[in-house]
């Protein structure tokens, strides 16, 4: 933690994919809010963890290795998303989730956090992302075409680079999380409109994605859909 006020906790969940890991945790080293870094390694190869416990404190980061605290396999978004929200109101901060196949600039989590202070009854609120020539891609394509900087929307958020209020964190505990899914964005998305929050797109705080670097096997959604689909069901993957 930094001498300065505490503005933000960003949270990363890693599951190998060193090389994106690193350009996410880089960037958000560079970042100019008073922030404090969370990785949670959520059961990795050895040389990732070995990697990522040689760079904590090069990139000023918090390591956590999710093996070291659970036996259930991975994923583990719900484990991490609790302790997150624990240390969040510990703190009275928001958090920001940047999942690691996702680079920010220096003034993403300022362009954010200001949002937030300004909009009181903001829930989730998501940076819009795009590919290295600038253009909107995956998972926010369905935003593609507009022309607003900031939209409000009823349409679920993805968790590549979302900021949860501390409102919203007040006023759900994920100890009500749903075990049996993988993934909470679009679960989260809706629980905040429930609760009569309001979700918020930026269109004018872009950051750079690489869709599913972090989970390579996802990609065959879009190669070999018959594949992921049958991976999916008798492997269980990707419940939301």
């Amino acid at each position: 933690m930094t001498e300065n006020k505490l503005e933000a906790i960003i949270v990363t969940p890693v599951k190998n994919s060193i090389n994106t890991t690193l350009d996410t945790i880089k960037t958000i080293s560079n970042s100019r809010s008073t922030i404090h870094h969370i990785v949670y390694n959520d059961f990795s190869d050895e040389e990732t963890k070995r990697i990522l416990e040689e760079s904590k404190e090069k990139y000023n980061f918090e390591l956590i290795n999710l093996e070291d605290i659970t036996s259930n396999p991975s994923p583990n978004y719900k484990l991490v998303l609790q302790d997150a929200q624990a240390k969040a109101l510990q703190h009275n901060v928001p958090f920001i989730v940047v999942e690691s196949d996702v680079k920010v600039n220096e003034d993403t989590f300022e362009k954010m956090l200001d949002f937030e202070k300004i909009h009181l009854k903001s829930g989730l609120i998501g940076a819009i992302t795009t590919d290295e020539s600038g253009d909107i891609n995956f998972p926010y394509l369905k935003f593609k075409g507009e022309k607003r900087a900031i939209i409000e929307t009823k349409r679920s958020l993805s968790f590549c680079c979302t900021l949860l209020t501390l409102d919203f964190l007040k006023s759900y505990s994920f100890s009500k999380l749903d075990q049996s899914k993988d993934w909470y964005d679009t679960f989260l998305s809706t629980k905040a409109l429930e609760l009569d929050f309001k979700n918020y797109i930026l269109l004018d705080t872009p950051v750079l994605h690489l869709p599913h670097g972090s989970r390579p096997w996802k990609k065959l959604k879009y190669t070999n859909p018959i594949k992921y689909y049958f991976l999916k069901l008798i492997k269980g993957r990707d419940k939301i």
